[in-house]
């Protein structure tokens, strides 16, 4: 999994000379810090402030998740890459193109998901088509119509739900969602997205931190809605591509399994620690996949698709450059 540690088990992680160690039943397990640039412990891991001290020298994220495999929150070092010339930038251009960054994303989205969809109508799975044809047609117009943040995240909230009802075409009859739950979780398949989600979420904090934008500063989700605000905008054109396309294979390759890879509550439902497994290296993998960038002329990976968001971003701000998110169908 290359830069990325991700810890199961609860334990116990500290510094030991210039490594990291993690103990966990009396055993330790170094983790060598040469190639690591963040670690995920999705479960509960204890820390002290000279590990924090630690990871700030060496310009680590630590990301941390409670019980219901949900964000709890996130460590990272001093603003190391504060810029207070972009920031000055960013926010007169929340001021003064919002709109436009949030149109771009939204339309992103829609572009993204048909392109997912498409997949499946090539495979004989006609009946997704009038939801293709909405996203195409439809969509975009109402898109274009919108006057405030609050009417495209309506409209995005309508597109999700559409692209939730095809998937009784292509899943399996016992992963089929009835409506979108996120907390907690209240079958296999909103466990997975809501997991999912949170991890493209946090691989994105990860992205801006390491560029000179404010996370803080969004543009289609509320800047007061969460201090990471903005790593809710560039990750949501990514989740069709990454997140779900991860669950779809998952599943239909009986990789994930109801009966096996989920514990299930009165009111919810989570992978297990096998099943986190299994997704964690299926999503690490798909993170890593790389495509033909049509723009670079080379080929690039979906966690540098991430960062390069960022950049056109950032070029948007400085020099007014068009912001076109991610385009699975455009490969840019």
């Amino acid at each position: 999994m290359g830069s990325t540690k991700y810890i199961m088990s609860m334990g116990e992680l500290t510094r030991k000379d210039n490594s990291l160690c993690f103990r966990k039943d009396g055993k330790n397990v170094y983790i060598p810090i040469e190639n690591t640039k963040e670690i995920y412990c999705l479960n509960e891991v204890s820390v002290n402030s000279k590990l924090l001290d630690f990871l700030g020298q060496n310009q680590m994220v630590i990301h941390f998740f409670n019980y219901y495999e949900g964000y709890s929150g996130t460590f990272y070092p001093r603003d190391y890459y504060n810029s207070g010339k972009l920031l000055i930038r960013q926010v007169k251009t929340f001021e003064n193109s919002r709109m436009d960054i949030a149109k771009a994303i939204v339309n992103g989205i829609g572009i993204n998901m048909s392109e997912i969809l498409y997949h499946y109508y090539k495979h004989d799975k006609k009946e997704v088509k009038d939801t293709i044809d909405w996203l195409k047609k439809e969509f975009p117009s109402r898109v274009d119509t919108a006057v405030k943040p609050a009417e495209l995240m309506a409209y995005e909230g309508e597109a999700w739900s559409k692209f939730y009802g095809t998937f009784k075409y292509f899943l399996p009859e016992d992963f089929i969602m009835n409506k979108r739950v996120k907390r907690p979780p209240d079958n296999p398949i909103n466990a997975m997205i809501s997991f999912g989600n949170t991890l493209l979420y946090t691989k994105t904090i990860s992205a801006i931190y390491r560029t000179h934008l404010d996370q803080r500063i969004s543009f289609l989700h509320e800047p007061a809605e969460a201090r990471f605000s903005l790593s809710l905008d560039i990750s949501e054109v990514f989740k069709p591509v990454i997140v779900y396309r991860t669950i779809f294979e998952l599943v239909n390759n009986r990789r994930l399994q109801v009966d096996k890879h989920f514990d299930k509550k009165v009111n919810y439902c989570l992978l297990n620690e096998e099943g986190r497994k299994i997704f964690v290296e299926a999503f690490e993998q798909r993170m890593e996949t790389v495509f033909m960038h049509s723009r670079l002329k080379r080929k690039v990976s979906y966690r540098t698709a991430i960062k390069l968001d960022c950049y056109k971003l950032i070029k948007f701000i400085l020099e007014d450059e068009k912001f076109v998110p991610f385009s699975l169908k455009e490969n840019i």
